[in-house]
């Protein structure tokens, strides 16, 4: 006869079926608060500068991370090693995650949504807009998160400090949340301010996953179509195929590119208004902190844009596109070299 598992081998057995460190349980790490991780295309600065908080502050929590290769019907058993496990805290990065974790607040389904463990999210950058919760403070939710991206409304009026335009480009991922909302705001701004938004999407395979197949061919069609600034969203897709393909096919062309987020910029394009990922991550720990150790309901702590950005330009590409910034932008830009 099969001896009946303890809850420490049994929570070891949950957790082990999908990569990475499996989560300790309660019983066998006293006093030390169980978090669950989970990516969508690996870590970045934000999940590093998460771990530094922790680390720098020797704060007792364990994180299981658990990644999902950007393929979101890998999310179900993520789901299902939750709720066996019972972490006392989930993490998720970007908005196909978070929303595939707590669901839209408008929208939740009972049995396949988290609701009774607090969530804390990065990476989306309009939890709003996407439906994540209804405003930034007061939500009601069990959950609180930090964005990664600077209001559209900053962006813009960045992009016309440089240069002015009336035609801007978007290349994007049609299933990526984050991009779409992105659009959706810039579609909003154009009425309002008298721009056209011309647009184009990646391709998908068979799968619906997104591919680079012709994707330098979509950057010249904007091109065409008139665009005078190529606008790189938050894009997690577009972010692993911006400086082998889509910035070096812009560049070619003589179009400038503007980033949303850092890991954007450091693709090579020409100029951004950008929050440092590393700052994001550690702003999303000291949020675990309050829920973990101070106790602080989820719930009752506002969601959060960037407190910190900065004006970024690369001098190489505006010297090779003969854009030299603007006199008042180098008063407080930071000014790339490399």
């Amino acid at each position: 006869m099969t001896p009946a598992l303890t809850r420490r081998q049994w929570l070891a057995a949950a957790t082990a079926s999908l990569a990475g460190l499996p989560l300790a349980s309660r019983a066998g790490a006293a006093g030390r608060q169980q978090v669950l991780a989970i990516t969508f295309r690996g870590k970045t600065d934000v999940e590093r500068g998460f771990e530094q908080h922790v680390s720098s502050r020797k704060l007792p929590m364990d994180i299981a991370w658990r990644d999902l290769g950007g393929d979101a019907n890998r999310l179900p058993a993520v789901l299902d090693e939750i709720r066996a496990a019972r972490p006392d805290l989930v993490y998720t990065a970007g908005t196909t995650v978070t929303l595939g974790v707590v669901g839209p607040h408008d929208g939740v389904v009972p049995g396949r949504h988290i609701t009774d463990i607090p969530v804390l999210f990065t990476m989306v950058a309009a939890p709003v807009q996407s439906g994540i919760v209804p405003r930034l403070q007061g939500h009601g939710r069990n959950l609180t998160g930090v964005s990664h991206v600077v209001a559209m409304e900053a962006q813009v009026r960045a992009i016309a400090a440089y240069r002015r335009f009336d035609t801007l480009g978007v290349l994007s991922t049609p299933t990526e949340r984050n991009a779409q909302a992105a659009l959706d705001e810039l579609h909003r701004l154009g009425h309002e301010r008298g721009f056209r938004t011309v647009e184009r999407c990646f391709r998908l395979d068979g799968g619906s996953q997104p591919c680079a197949d012709g994707a330098a061919d979509l950057v010249r069609e904007l091109k065409d179509a008139g665009a005078q600034w190529l606008y790189l969203p938050p894009d997690s897709f577009l972010g692993t195929v911006a400086e082998s393909t889509i910035v070096p096919a812009a560049m070619r062309l003589g179009l400038p590119t503007f980033a949303s987020t850092e890991r954007l910029m450091r693709a090579g394009a020409l100029s951004g208004l950008v929050s440092h990922d590393l700052d994001v991550g550690r702003f999303a720990a000291a949020k675990a902190e309050r829920i973990l150790l101070e106790r602080q309901a989820a719930a009752s702590l506002p969601v959060d844009l960037p407190r910190r950005f900065s004006y970024q330009i690369r001098m190489p590409a505006a010297q090779a596109l003969k854009l030299p910034p603007p006199q008042p932008i180098m008063g407080y830009a930071e000014l790339i070299t490399l």
